[in-house]
């Protein structure tokens, strides 16, 4: 009797045709830069024999030196910027049997981007998918472009969005006092009249009203109550505060346009008894907190810091969540499994020595101010930080805990 055949993974047909074609432009272009005068050469030095420009060189280079047949196509230039360099070898005394092979190989190469890709930049879409290196600048590249599109499109952008929550112990044992640190810097208006805000509100509905105070244990009754203008690098911005329910929306108010509007924005908010500390193991739900990229900005640095009693044995693990269409997204609810990113973000434990910010200058006198004000010890605390360059605009970047049952 026959065994069926195991079925063929998606895709693997392929990446062993970009395999095989990796391997031949690596080994035939390769052996032409070999049979030049006085090979080999360094980037400057083969650009100055075949008088082409240092860039197509080095990149070539990276690519017959590549180890790997995928890393090879992917450092590769395209396939015009390798016939000019096989023309200019030729020119310079490379039998024409060599040159011949490497012309046979890019021609193989310029077949795979037509039939399976389109173009360049869609066959670097399918790479990514194999291999981290590509995959990194890949999404890199990508996110840059859409956030010049977005900050043009929404008319606002931010240099820096520092969003930190500190996760503690309340006095009544059963539940957890949130406070949430945010600074965003650099803010500026491209146009006039662009909408900027900042968003805070409670994950999980409570039948005690949700009731946010100041660093000083006052309820907040005014915005100038949350700001921390002292912290600000840049002049402070104007704050507009609404209270909808459980959330809580400061809107940037009039700073003008242009590049002499940039503005900063830190403040801070304590919630006592937000969330619970305990949850009976047959809910089966997760606890979580969760930064909103609302505004586009270069650079992301979500910090959690969880005092040492609470969610023991527990690291969060990260989702980053689309929320276009449907609004802000519970890790527990299941139907927002299709609305998640996948991309390479990640999350990880830092310690004491790595907690500064280095593009928020006064961010560790900040973080002294909110632990004193507390009468908390940023020693009784763990540390997560996830840092993202040019994050996805409409993303929550989400970091999810499996709480424990009552003791």
């Amino acid at each position: 009797m026959r065994l069926p055949e195991s079925p063929t993974p998606p895709g693997s047909h392929l990446e062993s045709r970009v395999t095989e074609i990796g391997r031949d432009l690596s080994s035939r272009v390769g052996a032409v830069l070999d049979a030049l005068p006085d090979a080999p050469h360094g980037p400057q030095a083969l650009a100055t024999v075949l008088g082409l420009d240092k860039v197509l060189t080095s990149r070539v280079l990276k690519a017959v030196r590549s180890p790997d047949p995928l890393s090879a196509v992917h450092r590769a230039p395209g396939p015009e910027p390798l016939r000019r360099l096989l023309r200019a070898a030729k020119r310079r005394g490379v039998p024409a049997p060599l040159v011949e092979l490497g012309e046979a190989a890019v021609s193989d190469f310029e077949s795979l981007i037509r039939t399976e890709a389109g173009d360049r930049s869609s066959l670097g879409a399918i790479l990514s998918a194999w291999l981290p290196e590509a995959r990194q600048e890949f999404e890199l590249r990508r996110k840059q472009s859409a956030f010049k599109a977005m900050s043009q499109l929404k008319g606002v952008s931010a240099s820096v969005d520092f969003s930190t929550v500190l996760l503690a112990p309340s006095d009544d044992g059963e539940h957890l006092d949130v406070v949430w640190v945010l600074g965003q810097y650099g803010v500026q208006r491209l146009r006039p009249g662009a909408t900027v805000k900042f968003v805070t509100r409670r994950t999980e509905l409570e039948h005690v009203e949700r009731r946010p105070y100041d660093l000083s244990g006052s309820p907040i009754g005014d915005i100038d109550d949350v700001r921390l203008d002292d912290f600000c690098h840049a002049p402070p911005a104007p704050l507009v505060a609404l209270r909808h329910g459980d959330v809580v929306q400061y809107t940037l108010g009039d700073s003008g346009f242009g590049p002499r509007s940039t503005v900063d924005v830190v403040l801070a908010e304590v919630n006592r008894r937000e969330i619970r500390r305990y949850v009976p193991a047959e809910e089966n739900r997760k606890s979580y907190v969760f930064a909103e990229v609302s505004t586009p900005v270069k650079l992301l640095v979500f910090d959690v810091l969880v005092h040492h009693d609470v969610y023991p044995g527990s690291d969060p693990e990260l989702t980053v969540y689309d929320t276009q269409g449907t609004g802000w997204a519970d890790p527990n609810d299941r139907t927002r499994d299709v609305d998640r990113f996948d991309v390479v973000e990640s999350v990880r434990r830092i310690d004491a020595s790595e907690r500064r910010v280095a593009e928020v200058p006064k961010q560790p006198a900040l973080m002294t101010h909110v632990f004193e004000s507390l009468a908390w010890d940023p020693d009784d605390f763990r540390a997560y930080r996830c840092r993202v360059e040019y994050p996805i605009y409409g993303s929550q970047l989400t970091l999810a805990f499996q709480p424990p049952s009552a003791p």
